[in-house]
């Protein structure tokens, strides 16, 4: 899993230039300038229109048709939408099938597939056609199963909320550090902040599965293990900034 890793910090990376780049101050929503043209004003009400749609369908089902950089599935992150009923157990499911099982998922761990061929990452599994079948489907597995622990299994079981609730408020570190803080504080179902238990035990559960049943002999050891539970909450802790600030990233997008 180290090329997981290494792919994570060049995306963190490209991510904060690209919003350091900007300024580090991010607000939720800007008003268009009074010297827009005519053509941006006329356009102004059908955005906010869709805005206010996609806000009551959140409000309505508890869950999202976003997609983060208009591809990866974002069902279980709101805006502007603090005030939902919490999920039920079969929902909590439903929306973690549907994301795990997205076409867009199967290209994405290809990609992960190639790139852990290219760099020999757990030997074990050879080169060739056979060799990156084992890791594309390893990758499959690895993903799923975590998602599913997560988001899913745990959170039905400790009634924990696996949304993700936007801030959207203060400036670029208060937000970043909102993000960050939400691997280790979540929300339960009743709606009072607790330790996340899902993520961090659904984590180490779904490392600890994925390790010592389909990788490699070799590769099944507890320090292997500890290495893919870091990497995937690695990955989790950078998707929820992501996911902060995505909402500025797509109207700057649609501005363009």
């Amino acid at each position: 899993m180290t090329f997981c890793g290494r792919l994570l910090v060049f995306l963190a990376g490209s991510f904060f230039l690209s919003i350091a780049a900007d300024g580090q101050q991010l607000s939720p929503a800007q008003p268009e300038p009074s010297n827009s043209s005519s053509s941006q004003q006329a356009q102004a009400p059908d955005k906010n229109k869709n805005d206010h749609e996609k806000d009551s369908q959140s409000q309505t089902s508890g869950t999202s048709n976003d997609r983060l950089f208009f591809t990866l599935p974002n069902f279980l992150t709101l805006e502007n939408a603090n005030q939902v009923p919490p999920l039920t157990s079969g929902q909590k499911f439903k929306v973690v099938a549907r994301s795990s099982f997205d076409y867009v998922q199967y290209p994405w761990y290809g990609f992960l597939a190639g790139i852990s061929q290219a760099e020999d990452s757990e030997p074990g599994y050879g080169q060739g056609a056979a060799g990156y079948g084992k890791r594309f489907g390893a990758a499959v597995a690895d993903g799923t199963i975590e998602n599913f622990l997560t988001s899913a299994v745990l959170p039905s079981l400790l009634r924990q909320d696996p949304r993700f609730f936007q801030s959207g408020k203060g400036g670029f570190w208060h937000r970043t550090g909102y993000a960050i803080s939400r691997v280790i504080v979540t929300r339960t179902d009743s709606g009072h902040s607790q330790v996340n238990y899902s993520e961090i035990f659904g984590g180490a559960l779904a490392a600890g599965i994925s390790t010592y049943s389909y990788h490699p002999h070799a590769d099944r050891t507890l320090r292997n293990s500890a290495s893919v539970w870091g990497t995937q909450v690695g990955y989790d802790t950078i998707t929820y900034v992501v996911k902060e600030f995505w909402p500025d990233i797509r109207r700057k997008i649609r501005k363009k």
